[in-house]
């Protein structure tokens, strides 16, 4: 196992908000396509850029508001090989795009260090096949064979962690977590759930956590549920150790289900209010989860929401553990 850095643990009263859903809002609120739902190629692409820096330093300007720490990600979720091969991009040039995807996020971060106590970058690695499909041919070797590739990448980018996110396989998310411990990169894993609050390949997430983690000694930092809704992540949620392996949601902004929301083919904010009260109230019975951010038809006004909700939980439980003087 080679020699890895550790993402900071949980502090009392600190929270990390990460971006919102990054394709969605590029997409549909701006108006660019995007070639197999990937965000790097848009680099290459002035005026993206241009959209995307706006886009970026409104959600730090969320985070800067609220006094919170940032992990930023949001431009890598489509850079490994297959869907590299598929847009046209040589080893080599993938590599290259996964470096300037980091490099980008670096420069506009350099803007807030005296306003953001801590920045951290994590890079975005998606499944290899479709995020809705079951994925069950990938075996465990062949994940991490697969993944090792953008993670060796990440670590030459010197990410403070690598987040496997929208995973719904548990060969996959082994294969993945042990290329991660091989090769040096914090790594965490993010499960998205469908309508029946299930991975779609079929286990729980309690399952999914509890196999993950025999499987690999618990080397993942920590697991995540992103690019669901609580009404579809609650009914998942339950006592037990396991809970505490998850530190946080990157919630979808609308309770519709993903495949209908794939094919609407416009931007669905849902209720940005109702969303940060959902998080509130998840932060209040969860008091160790402590990384916060969006996923499809999230941005900034739903971030500031969310962490409005989760610090106010977060210093009325400081205030009740405060002795009176």
């Amino acid at each position: 196992m080679a020699d890895s850095k550790s993402f900071p643990s949980q502090q009392e009263g600190r929270i990390y908000l990460s971006e919102g859903g990054s394709e969605t809002e590029l997409m549909y609120k701006h108006g660019f396509e995007l070639p197999e739902f990937a965000m790097f190629p848009m680099l290459d692409n002035p005026d993206a850029v241009a959209t995307m820096r706006d886009m970026f330093r409104s959600y730090l300007d969320v985070v800067a508001k609220h006094k919170a720490c940032a992990l930023m990600g949001g431009l890598d979720y489509r850079a490994s090989p297959d869907w590299g091969k598929l847009l046209g991009y040589s080893p080599e040039g993938l590599a290259e795009a996964n470096l300037k995807a980091i490099g980008f996020l670096r420069e506009i971060a350099s803007e807030y260090t005296s306003d953001i106590e801590d920045i951290r970058f994590q890079g975005l690695i998606g499944p290899r096949g479709d995020a809705y499909e079951r994925n069950e041919t990938i075996t465990e070797s062949e994940a991490e064979d697969y993944h090792s590739v953008q993670l060796e990448t990440l670590k030459k980018a010197d990410v403070d962690l690598a987040l496997a996110i929208t995973f719904n396989n548990i060969p996959e998310s082994i294969g993945v977590a042990r290329a991660a411990a091989k090769i040096g990169v914090p790594l965490a894993i993010s499960f998205g759930l469908d309508s029946n609050s299930r991975l779609n390949s079929g286990p729980s997430l309690a399952e999914a956590i509890t196999m993950i983690d025999e499987a690999t000694g618990g080397s993942p930092e920590f697991y995540s549920i992103n690019c669901s809704h609580p009404v579809e992540y609650e009914p998942a949620i339950g006592p037990g150790d396991w809970i505490k392996r998850i530190r946080g949601v990157r919630p979808n902004a609308s309770k519709m289900e993903k495949i209908e929301l794939c094919a609407i083919g416009h931007l669905e904010e849902g209720d940005p209010v109702e969303l940060g009260q959902l998080c509130g109230d998840l932060a209040r019975r969860y008091s160790h989860m402590d990384i916060w951010g969006g996923c499809c038809g999230t941005w900034s006004r739903h971030l500031d929401e969310i962490a409005r909700n989760v610090l106010a939980v977060r210093k009325t439980y400081s205030r009740e553990l405060t002795p009176a003087d």
